[in-house]
């Protein structure tokens, strides 16, 4: 598809961005808060849930990582964490907090990934898997630090809702839709999906050889 990079599309990349880099820090925060880690081990964690999905995305395009592109966003999910912790050692958080801003950063990430990969001359295939792919290997570096299966091969809709999204997304800018119209829809369906299908425990048939 035939992407033009107006104003508005960079404004709404680098907000929504910014936006999934302190959600998903603060996931990140309070997944690994309730491993007994300590301020340094919480920040680390924080950092790669905020950080990482983005930086292999720019990675695969060969584009220039965005957080060391722009330090405003490791300052983002550096502030994020500090103020979690905190937070947390004030106030008492539910163990399954974590799944909202994680929600949240999923939404936000897969949208972001997927402007970025269409901007760099992506195909709309392949961009909105790399928007599955933003929004998901934060969380899976998130799991994988914590020692536990990450959440995407086990949780009802997690990259199925961001792939779903991120689709969306495409298809509304290709139809003529203004990319922050188009960009607050589709986040905001990620969102919804992944929260619905935890309430309900909706997902994907699970692999099960026959008897």
């Amino acid at each position: 598809m035939n992407l033009e990079v107006t104003q508005e599309f960079s404004n709404s990349l680098y907000w929504i961005s910014l936006v999934a880099v302190v959600v998903s820090s603060a996931s990140g925060v309070l997944k690994s808060g309730f491993r007994q880690f300590d301020l340094f081990g919480v920040i680390i964690i924080a950092i790669t849930t905020g950080l990482g999905g983005g930086s292999l995305r720019d990675m695969l395009l060969d584009v220039d990582v965005f957080w060391i592109q722009d330090q405003v966003f490791f300052i983002a999910s550096l502030v994020s964490a500090i103020i979690i912790f905190v937070g947390a050692r004030l106030f008492s958080i539910s163990p399954k907090l974590f799944l909202i801003p994680d929600a949240a950063g999923l939404a936000a990430f897969s949208v972001a990934g997927t402007m970025v990969a269409l901007v760099a001359g992506s195909p709309w295939l392949v961009a909105s898997f790399m928007g599955v792919v933003t929004g998901a290997m934060g969380g899976i570096f998130r799991d994988m630090l914590c020692n536990e299966t990450p959440i995407v091969f086990k949780s009802p809709l997690y990259a199925t809702a961001a792939w779903l999204g991120s689709l969306a997304f495409i298809v509304l800018l290709d139809n003529g839709v203004g990319v922050t119209v188009s960009a607050v829809f589709a986040g905001l369906s990620i969102f919804v999906v992944r929260m619905v299908a935890i309430r309900l425990d909706l997902g994907l048939p699970k692999f099960q050889l026959k008897q």
